[in-house]
Formats: C-alpha cells, sequence, structure tokens
C-alpha cells in the first residue's frame, strides 16, 4: 500500500520496505486498536465530520499508530503536513517550520504540524509553540510516549487536548497480522502457539508486531513451521518495553507498591518479576520494600522491615540471579504481613506540628541543669526518673507548655500493634490518675 504522503515509489523499491510501512492505513477507518478515537463514533472522527481540529496531544506507547493517525488527519481535513522530531530539531528549525506555515496560511492553506517525541523539548521550546497555536498558524500535534501532565508545559496543556492511544490488545494484534498474511499472499510459518506466544512479544506494539513476523518470513524455509521455541530461537525474543527512568518505571513500581499493601502476594511477585525481566536495579527494588516495611506494614509487624534490610544484604552477598530469590522472599513476606500505616501517619502529623508551632521551648522539668545559672531557671526541677516509680511509669507531660498534649500516633488492632495498643492504654489510664493527684 503506497504511503499518500509521499510520492509514489517504484514497485520493485517499495518491496524493500518495512512491513509496517507498507501496511500504514490509508483512511482513519482502517487503523486498528484505537477504536475509540477513530472509529465510526471516534473523538477523530466526530471533529473530521465537523470540519474543525483543535491542537491534540497524542499520549500512548510506542506502535499505537500516532504519526499515522496526524497524517490521515491532515489528509482527511485537507491540511498541510509538516513533521519534526523534538529529539532533532531546535529553535532555528522550529522557527523556519512556523515561518512556512505562515506562508502558507497566507496563501489561505493551514498547517498540521507533528511534533514527535514532545516531551523532550525543554520548557522554553515547548512555550515558542503558544504563539502560533494561538493565531491559527498551526494546528499542533504531539505524540509523546510519557505522561503529559509531568512533561509538558501547563500553558501547552492548556491549549490542546489530550488523547490517549491505547496498547494493541491480541485481537488488534491479531488482525494487523492477518493484514500482512493477505499483502504478503502467504501465511505466517507459525503455529497456533507460537503464533500466540508471537503476539506476546510484540506487548502491544503494532509495529513490532509487523516487524516480528517479518523476521519469521525471512528465517522460514522452504514448508517449515515454527513452533514456539523455534519462534524464540529465530527472533532471539524482544526485550519488554520499559524505561527505567521514564512512565513505565513509575507505573510497575506503584502496581507493585500498591499490590503489596493491598495484600495481594501473587500480583505483588509478577510485577517484581516484571521489573526484574526489564532489567530494573535490584538494589533500587530492594529500597523500595524497605520503604513499603515502614510505611505499610510497621509496627504491626516489627519484622518486616529486619526481613527486607536483610533480603538486602543477602542480595549484595549473592548477586544477580540468585539474590533476586532474597528480594522475592522480602516481596512476598510483606504482601502478607498485617498491615498499618499508624508509623507512617503518626510521623506526618508529628512533622506538621513541629512546622506549625516553631521552637517552643520542651518543659523546663524535662531539660538537664548542667549549669547553676540553669539550675536557677527551674531546668530539671520536679522531673521523675520513671525507672523509679510504680510499674516505670511516672506519667508526666512531656510536651511544651504552649502546645498542650497531642496524640499523633494512634495504632489498629491489627498484628503486633495490638499489644501496643493495650500498652498505650495503660499508660494513658495511669497518667489520668497520677496527673489527678
Amino acid at each position: 500500500m503506497s504511503d499518500l504522503f509521499q510520492p509514489r515509489i517504484p514497485d520493485e523499491v517499495a518491496g524493500r520496505r518495512p512491513l509496517a510501512d507498507r501496511l500504514r492505513p490509508a483512511t482513519l477507518s482502517e487503523v486498528s486498536g484505537q477504536d475509540h478515537l477513530t472509529g465510526p463514533d471516534g473523538v477523530l472522527t466526530r471533529m473530521i465530520e465537523s470540519g474543525t481540529l483543535g491542537s491534540m496531544i497524542f499520549w500512548g506507547p510506542p506502535g499505537t499508530g500516532k504519526t499515522t493517525v496526524a497524517r490521515l488527519l491532515s489528509g482527511e481535513a485537507g491540511l498541510a503536513f509538516e513533521q519534526i522530531s523534538a529529539i532533532f530539531s531546535g529553535v532555528a528549525e522550529l522557527k523556519k517550520v512556523f515561518e512556512a506555515a505562515r506562508a502558507r496560511r497566507m496563501n489561505g492553506r493551514q498547517t498540521l504540524l507533528f511534533v514527535d517525541e514532545i516531551h523532550r523539548f525543554n520548557r522554553a521550546q515547548q512555550d515558542s509553540f503558544l504563539p502560533v497555536m494561538e493565531d491559527g498558524t498551526v494546528i499542533l500535534v504531539g505524540a509523546t510516549t510519557e505522561n503529559p501532565s509531568f512533561e509538558l508545559n501547563a500553558a501547552l496543556l492548556s491549549r490542546a487536548r489530550v488523547l490517549t492511544f491505547k496498547s494493541h490488545d491480541e485481537a488488534s494484534i491479531e488482525h494487523l497480522l492477518a493484514r500482512a498474511e493477505a499483502m504478503e499472499e502467504r501465511p505466517l510459518p507459525l503455529d497456533a502457539d507460537a503464533r500466540a506466544a508471537l503476539i506476546r512479544m510484540a506487548d502491544g506494539d503494532g509495529r513490532a508486531a509487523l516487524t516480528l513476523a517479518e523476521e519469521v518470513w525471512r528465517a522460514a524455509r522452504a514448508g517449515e513451521i515454527f513452533d514456539t521455541e523455534g519462534l524464540s530461537r529465530v527472533v532471539q525474543r524482544r526485550a519488554p518495553v520499559y524505561d527505567k527512568g521514564q512512565d513505565g518505571h513509575y507505573n510497575l513500581i506503584s502496581a507493585l507498591h500498591k499490590s503489596v499493601r493491598g495484600s495481594d502476594p501473587d500480583a505483588a511477585l509478577y510485577y517484581l518479576c516484571r521489573m526484574f525481566d526489564a532489567g530494573e536495579d535490584p538494589l533500587f527494588l530492594g529500597r523500595r520494600l524497605v520503604r513499603m516495611a515502614v510505611e505499610d506494614i510497621g509496627l504491626a509487624d516489627p519484622q518486616a522491615l529486619v526481613v527486607c534490610n536483610a533480603a538486602k544484604d543477602a542480595y549484595d552477598f549473592l548477586g544477580s540471579p540468585e539474590g533476586e530469590l532474597a528480594l522475592a522472599e522480602a516481596c512476598v513476606y510483606l504482601a502478607t504481613a498485617p498491615k498499618s500505616n499508624g508509623v507512617y501517619t503518626a510521623y506526618k502529623s508529628a512533622m506538621r506540628a513541629a512546622k506549625e508551632h516553631g521552637s517552643l521551648l520542651p518543659p523546663k522539668h524535662i531539660l538537664n541543669a548542667p549549669t547553676k545559672l540553669m539550675k536557677g531557671e527551674g531546668y530539671g526541677e520536679g522531673y521523675r526518673y520513671d525507672h523509679d516509680e510504680p510499674d516505670a511509669f511516672s506519667g508526666q507531660d512531656y510536651f511544651p507548655e504552649k502546645m498542650g498534649r497531642r496524640q499523633f500516633y494512634d495504632p489498629p488492632e491489627r498484628g503486633f500493634e495490638r499489644e501496643i495498643r493495650k500498652r498505650l492504654d495503660w499508660w494513658s489510664k495511669l497518667r489520668r490518675e497520677r496527673n489527678a493527684k
């Protein structure tokens, strides 16, 4: 299938173009896997029907059709199409693009400017789009694999609609493979299990699925059909889609943390292994597990922190891959432990109080008096040594006088904190009794 936006390429040359390029849709209705955008009732379909397009940000994983859809939009709306990449473009090129767009506008034609990897532009470069968006010089369509809320200026986002592109599901990938087989006029030389495995390897990326299919066709000898093992041997399995510095990293660590908090050891192990498989630093995961131990388990099971630190030390000692099992053990321990954020919430409340009340002096009776002057000021006067008191508890007040007594820590009736609550309730009763005398 020829590209509508490029000069016609001779058939013998076109045959050497990548399969994914030859299979590009010619209309929005042919786009696969994005029915919420390009289907009969999709957002972009309605925009085209209305005859008006506004600036947009296309947000989604690689291989979901962002570039293709931008090209098709310009064609169906009768707009000039201009494409740049934030990776290779600077201020000078942007100025040339804007000047060309202004010239077209003077001649009555508007420009759809497609900016790939728009999140790679810095804040100042992103701001340069604002005037040409506002005066209608360009309709901006930016593409990003990163969360626009974090990566794009608020001013830019306020002038553009964010449209989310979804990863291809299995049915959508299967549809792409069927189209490829029709174009090639031959079936993929895979048995049913291998075909399913190839779809999984694509990991929701349509372009990757077609690239894998092309590799299979190149490798197959006449009459050869690959099973799953043969497929893995031929394509050497595509690495998981995962950028340790970007959105996929944060999505998976969030999923791991919430699975632990939700007491689901199976889901927690799955996300832990996803991150191992993607090449995450195991010591980073060890640090996150320690954080979960103190945030979500706390004193409901004080052993959780000990287990996590031991797992980190075990990984340091064993290295990879044996050390990962220690981290997996800690992960399961956390997920199956009683949960409490009592210390975590107490810490946050105490920190707020510390910031609110400034430099209040502790009560004088609990201050040391190493000099005669300090003794004369009443430092240490009336202090009662708890170990000399009945039940080793004096019941004295330790908060600054101007602040008054506060309660930050409220342990739940779970795990070891059930015993802590009993102690606190007992001391509270003694405090009331002794202060009432």
